[in-house]
């Protein structure tokens, strides 16, 4: 089977989103398949908006021979109207690897009735679609106003090296000191690492301490903005920054962690939770999105409104406070990560899918 995949940016960059199509291209290429990467420059929406215009683009992809066109929707500005031309030149099946939609983050008004308009356009476009999780299935459907066709398959956590039994789990829980929090994603707005500060600011001194895990790069502005905060709240102390990690350094950071919190406005999954599991970090999350489809709250842990600062710190307080709750619930996280599957079922299911689907269209 031959396979193109069309993404906006760099296949390698560190995001769950780039993860899930990097674990997609090595199951297919172990399977035999010839894949092509079709990368697009990753700048402002306008000028992928426009990009969907460069006769160059559609040239470019009305030149791909194969069996399945598959594109990454974070791609999609630049692609609605090429799948018009494509689907009516070419009988090859568009599938849309769906993580989360832009209209799902906050915008503004003019951008979000723009966002709105455009991707409802390229997901009407396609042919069939990925999904993370249901979540983000029901998501697409309200924004099309009818059933998406394609397979869920969710990513899996277990790619980090894990060294941690229920036993270093308890025994972790109970030393005494602060309650020690990761983070780990990008540092941009909608990961929520500013609501996170303004719970840890809250708290009293020395409760708690924080690690950042996450690139500055992809909005330095924004970062500066959350250096800023920590210096003016008294915060350098309680917070390090350790900026973008590799697998093994994150495996030591989540192994030596109480608590992953990740508030984010929004997920359409969110590996990282289901990672932090593995090692039993308890997870906290938004409960906007598909953080719950990971985390069972109040169980293998914790959900909280998006942006509601006070309802984090109570529940960091209350787990920084009450170590046999902290152990029971990393003893649950370790649990259910232990039913959920791993990367190579859900690629390869993906991968059975997209064969009978090209073999359909033939």
């Amino acid at each position: 089977m031959k396979v193109g995949l069309v993404i906006c940016g760099d296949l390698g960059f560190p995001s769950g989103g780039f993860l899930y199509d990097r674990k997609l291209v090595d199951t297919l290429r172990r399977a035999g398949d010839e894949v092509d990467v079709i990368s697009l420059p990753w700048d402002g929406y306008a000028a992928r908006l426009a990009r969907g215009l460069d006769p160059r683009l559609h040239a470019r992809l009305r030149s791909f021979r194969g069996d399945v066109l598959l594109q990454d929707e974070l791609a999609h500005p630049s692609l609605a109207f090429v799948n018009a031309t494509l689907r009516r030149a070419r009988s090859i099946p568009i599938v849309s690897i769906v993580h989360h939609l832009r209209v799902s983050e906050r915008l503004g008004a003019v951008s979000a009735a723009a966002a709105r308009a455009a991707e409802r356009a390229y997901l009407r476009s396609v042919d069939a679609f990925v999904f993370n999780g249901q979540a983000t299935r029901e998501t697409v459907e309200a924004l099309i106003g009818a059933k998406a066709p394609g397979i869920i398959a969710p990513p899996g956590g277990d790619r980090l090296e894990r060294t941690v039994t229920e036993e270093h789990a308890a025994a972790r829980a109970r030393e005494p000191g602060p309650l020690r929090i990761l983070f780990v994603g990008n540092l941009i707005p909608r990961k929520g690492l500013l609501v996170l500060l303004r719970a840890l600011a809250s708290l009293p001194q020395g409760e708690c301490s924080l690690t950042v895990a996450g690139s500055e790069k992809a909005d330095p502005s924004h970062a500066r903005a959350l250096h800023q905060f920590v210096d003016a709240h008294g915060l350098r102390g309680a917070v390090c920054f350790a900026g973008h990690l590799s697998d093994p350094d994150l495996s030591l950071h989540l192994g030596a962690s109480h608590v992953l919190a990740v508030p984010s406005q929004y997920e359409g999954f969110g590996i990282v939770y289901l990672e932090a599991m593995g090692f039993g970090v308890v997870p906290i999350g938004s409960s906007a999105g598909g953080a719950r489809e990971v985390i069972r709250d109040g169980t293998s842990g914790f959900l909280v409104p998006p942006g509601d600062w006070e309802a984090l710190g109570r529940t960091l307080q209350r787990l920084a406070r009450d170590r046999p709750l902290l152990q029971a619930r990393s003893a649950a996280a370790l649990r259910c990560f232990r039913e959920h599957p791993g990367w190579e079922r859900s690629m390869t299911q993906i991968r059975g899918w997209l064969a009978s689907l090209a073999a359909g269209r033939r």
